[in-house]
């Protein structure tokens, strides 16, 4: 049996400046749904039961932070990770598939 949690965990990981300190939240939040989405183009779903790091530091003399982000992810496939959310340890997180659309398709292509 081949179970996902005793797959190997790979670091995607992005550091950057930040000029505005009233941005941080928001561009980190940005940053981790780019790492996600570049994780998934590449076969890799995010570990969720793993924490993301994310750190700062001020740069007094240039006046802007520095930071560093982390994130975690296991390697399941390019179609698998298109509709899996994320890994709870051992329990994949499935995103729903909109019928509706797939129905519309086939609709529209008759």
């Amino acid at each position: 049996m081949n179970y996902v949690h005793h797959r190997p965990i790979k670091r995607f990981s992005l550091e950057g400046i930040i000029h505005d300190d009233s941005q941080i939240m928001r561009l980190k939040a940005e940053y981790v749904r780019l790492l996600w989405t570049s994780m998934r183009m590449s076969g890799y779903v995010p570990r969720l039961d793993v924490d993301l790091d994310f750190t700062t530091s001020y740069n007094e003399k240039a006046q802007y932070f520095e930071f560093e982000l982390s994130v975690y992810g296991t390697y399941l496939g390019k179609r698998k990770s298109e509709w899996i959310l994320g890994l709870d340890g051992s329990r994949a997180i499935h995103t729903h598939q909109i019928k509706s659309s797939v129905y519309s398709r086939a609709a529209a292509s008759q």
